[in-house]
């Protein structure tokens, strides 16, 4: 006689030895559970003499301590007969566990040159139980979950529902119905739920059964769902008859993973629904998972609970890096990405989609960085979006709209986002949306003028950008944003470069700079530069915008001179400009010219007495600011009045001596003070700018920085409207 390779039981004297064994180790069923990875009820089926699979069997006899073959019960050779239904789904999950494996075990997207590991790669996936484009929210609303005064992008697709991991989703809900925008995760997520089901760590009494449902659909014959599944058991090995997979259904022992609802073409549609309604109706003991995008079709499945697969948080988004690039040995380019992530908050806000994610972590794979002109990433994941996606997994959707090209789509969002981002509008009206819609493809050759044709078609053309590429998306009841703010602002830039004729392009770059000192028209003028053949006019014009920011204040235009006289008057290795930039900021990052250390000792100096002469507060940050100086110092003179100045203050260690020198010397030493620095260095001035002039500064100070950091992007500009920016940076106005 033979022991059976798919499963094994304890024969009845074994049970007594396995109790006798795991009494005297004290566990708990979970406890061993645990030990061997796999559920507790695989461990009750061990001692209640119920088949266990094989490597299961081992485990739990290894724990214990016992040799499984003076436990195991002997069966005769050949497939085993099962005698009971927990033995029939133990057998076919023996049979099929190499099928599901190879079916669900790896994943191949975009141009990845090899199948990659799912468990090397899978990071775990959070739900919403509330679907977001349900919520009942106004605008206001929705904006209260922005951080917009502080431009939060990472806030923008910010949802404040509660999320529970997947998995807790499918077990408190028998039938599930995953909804999620393209590329977030939702096969994967199935995939994963077949693969910890066939290796015994989640519903490990039930078999998993992976479907696509467009192969269901477009299979010959169209056979109906009992019959599909009778064929997959059948391609997986296991010699069942229809009463076998029937008895298994009856007794609700398949885990049931339907994947791609909305891949069904339109011509199969109704008759899938109808399958899936009435199978799910007829067989209501088994669970149930179906996936699909949002917006894809008007479903309703009244059995089905519908919820939604969330964004990636950061946390995943590390997780998801740190597994990549370490499945490849590299775990340095994994600590550099997410650092290089963190820092380039536009790009990360893309790795809140996984199938983005990915793309990322290839694009950093290959080269060790993201491309410098962040529009070609975009653009590659645009293209992702609209085209690769589908075509890489010959999926061929409906067209809703016929003449509508993906060309015309991106031309149409391209409008949207100026209009739109020009009023500040983040979340806007489905109503309005549809209006730019109608308003565009009313002007396409052979369109339906009709008004209510029209309509129609503009519902059907959103849903489908929402459905299809999930650019658009429903962010509550009829208010919807771009995906990703990122996509706003390229398709903003975009609108704005492809422009029709040069003097509408000379007319949108104009109106751009109009909006050089607005924080949130930062990435829409890093975009257009680096979108345009030529990026001369704009720099140019963005130059003189800037210096006529600071033209008509007199005050000001003083402060630009002596910025200008101060530089020049010390010896440094950096450019005129960048010495210039010091003198505008007192930028501390610059420590490499003597006398500007100098220069920002003795500002240190003034900046706390004149704290100490307001507060009267002891502080040793004047001291060594002072001492510095006086270290620093190399005119004899300077140093002799530093000198007499120190000396002036009183002894910090008698507190109360302290205060009372500060309250009654403290404003004329101060005073002092600035006359020293003013009469050897040029510095200290009291300009005692307004208010108004402050805010004016700052964002002078932004828009140069805005400016440079053009400059130095990856876009072309000649070498002659370079120089002349760099020479003629943070000086005054010349007209």
């Amino acid at each position: 006689m033979a022991r059976s390779e798919r499963s094994l039981r304890v024969s009845q004297t074994g049970r007594e030895q396995a109790k006798a064994a795991f009494e005297r180790k004290g566990w708990t069923q979970d406890y061993l559970a645990g030990c061997v990875r796999c559920t507790r009820q695989v461990v009750g089926q061990f001692f209640g003499g119920k088949a266990v699979e094989k490597r299961l069997f081992l485990a739990i006899c290894t724990e214990l301590g016992l040799e499984w073959g003076d436990i195991a019960e002997l069966e005769p050779v050949g497939q085993p007969q099962p005698s009971s239904i927990d033995d029939l789904v133990q057998t076919v999950r023996e049979t099929i566990r190499d099928k599901i494996q190879k079916q669900c075990g790896t994943m191949r997207v975009l141009d990845m040159t090899a199948p990659i590991g799912l468990n090397h790669i899978y990071t775990h996936v959070n739900i919403l139980e509330k679907i977001t484009g349900r919520r009942r929210k106004e605008i206001p609303e929705l904006l209260q979950e922005c951080d917009f005064d502080n431009f939060d992008r990472f806030g923008l697709s910010g949802i404040t529902e509660k999320r529970v991991p997947g998995p807790d989703a499918v077990k408190k809900y028998p039938k599930l119905m995953i909804l999620g925008k393209p590329g977030a995760g939702k096969t994967t997520f199935l995939k994963h739920l077949a693969i910890e089901c066939i290796g015994g760590m989640f519903q490990a009494e039930r078999i998993p059964l992976f479907i696509t449902l467009k192969d269901f659909a477009e299979m010959p014959k169209q056979p109906d769902l009992l019959d599909y599944l009778i064929q997959l058991f059948s391609s997986y090995g296991f010699a069942s008859n229809d009463t076998s997979v029937e008895q298994l259904l009856k007794q609700g022992n398949l885990l049931i993973l339907l994947d791609g609802l909305d891949e069904v073409r339109e011509s199969d549609s109704s008759r899938v629904l109808q399958q899936i309604h009435h199978f799910a109706k007829q067989f209501d003991g088994n669970q149930f998972v179906i996936t699909c995008r949002i917006a894809a079709r008007e479903y309703t499945f009244e059995q089905f609970t519908e919820v939604e697969i969330a964004d990636f948080d950061a946390q995943q988004i590390a997780y998801f890096a740190n597994r990549w690039f370490s499945g490849k040995d590299d775990r340095v380019k994994a600590e550099r990405f997410i650092q290089k992530l963190k820092k380039d908050k536009p790009i990360r806000e893309l790795a809140t989609n996984p199938l983005l994610l990915t793309l990322l972590c290839l694009v950093f794979e290959e080269s060790g960085s993201f491309p410098s002109n962040r529009s070609e990433l975009y653009k590659e994941g645009l293209d992702v979006l609209l085209k690769k996606w589908d075509a890489k997994r010959n999926i061929e959707r409906d067209q809703v709209y016929k003449k509508l090209s993906l060309k015309r789509k991106e031309d149409l969002l391209s409008q949207i986002a100026l209009d739109t981002f020009e009023r500040g509008d983040y979340f806007f009206k489905q109503k309005e949306v549809e209006r730019y819609i109608t308003d565009y493809i009313r002007n396409l050759p052979d369109a339906n003028t009709d008004t209510e044709a029209l309509q129609l078609d503009s519902e059907a053309v959103l849903k489908s950008i929402e459905a299809q590429h999930g650019l658009l998306v429903e962010r509550a009841r009829c208010i919807y944003s771009f995906s990703h703010l990122s996509f706003h602002e390229y398709f903003t830039a975009r609108k704005i470069v492809e422009s029709p004729n040069p003097q509408a392009l000379e007319q949108a770059l104009q109106s751009l700079v109009g909006h050089i000192t607005e924080k949130r028209w930062r990435e829409v003028f890093l975009l257009t530069v680096g979108m345009l053949p030529s990026a001369d006019y704009l720099l140019q014009l963005m130059k003189h915008q800037i210096d006529s920011l600071l033209a008509g204040d007199e005050k000001l235009q003083q402060f630009l001179v002596w910025v200008e006289e101060k530089s020049r008057s010390v010896e440094a290795a950096d450019k005129p400009a960048a010495v210039r930039a010091f003198y505008f900021t007192l930028d501390r990052t610059l420590d490499r010219a003597l006398d500007r250390a100098l220069d920002r000792a003795l500002v240190r100096a003034l900046d706390r007495a004149l704290i100490r002469a307001l507060d009267r507060a002891l502080d040793p940050v004047l001291d060594r600011a002072l001492d510095r100086a006086l270290h620093l110092a190399l005119d004899p003179e300077l140093q002799r009045q530093l000198k007499q100045l120190k000396h002036q203050l009183p002894d910090t260690r008698d507190w109360e001596n302290c205060q009372r020198w500060w309250q009654a010397n403290g404003q004329v030493w101060t005073e002092e003070l600035r006359s020293v620095m003013i009469q050897h260095r040029n510095i200290g001035h009291d300009w005692q700018f307004s208010d108004s002039q402050k805010k004016l500064q700052k964002q002078y100070q932004g828009a140069n920085k805005l400016l440079v950091d053009c400059l130095n992007s990856d876009c072309y500009v000649s070498r002659e409207v370079r120089q002349s920016i760099e020479d003629t940076l943070l000086l005054p106005w010349r007209g």
